[in-house]
């Protein structure tokens, strides 16, 4: 694959590896799953079981799974063919991925001051 190809790619898989680390580990539909995991990364006697519920609640941890997920999926490899492709690709889909998600919470912290603005000056003029 050509390195534009590739790049496409990388860019491209960052999106759906973004989209469902985000949505487990900050989304309102996991909430009841994310609180358990909470509780077991805090309370847990064994160190692995506190780690593992931890992944579940860390977006950077919970991308590196999803990430290699659609790398076994896909057979994406990024620059050199076989295990180091594999490698080099597993950590650039990790990086983009958690770039989109921090774009995504600077645009949705934004979108979330200008409405507590408004509010404010509504309530403003209501008053």
């Amino acid at each position: 694959m050509e390195i534009g190809t590739q790049i496409i790619w990388l860019l491209i898989l960052g999106l759906p590896v973004a989209c469902i680390s985000w949505t487990v580990t900050h989304e309102e539909i996991f909430a009841e799953f994310r609180n358990y995991c909470i509780a077991g990364s805090k309370e847990c006697p064994k160190l692995w079981q506190r780690k593992f519920f931890y992944l579940f609640t860390c977006e950077y941890c919970f991308s590196f799974y999803v990430s290699a997920l659609f790398l076994l999926i896909t057979n994406y490899q990024l620059l050199l063919s076989g295990w180091r492709g594999f490698l080099i690709a597993e950590f650039s889909l990790m990086w983009v991925a958690n770039v989109y998600m921090s774009l995504f919470l600077r645009i949705r912290s934004e979108i979330k001051k200008e409405k507590t603005i408004t509010k404010v000056e509504e309530e403003k003029i209501k008053g």
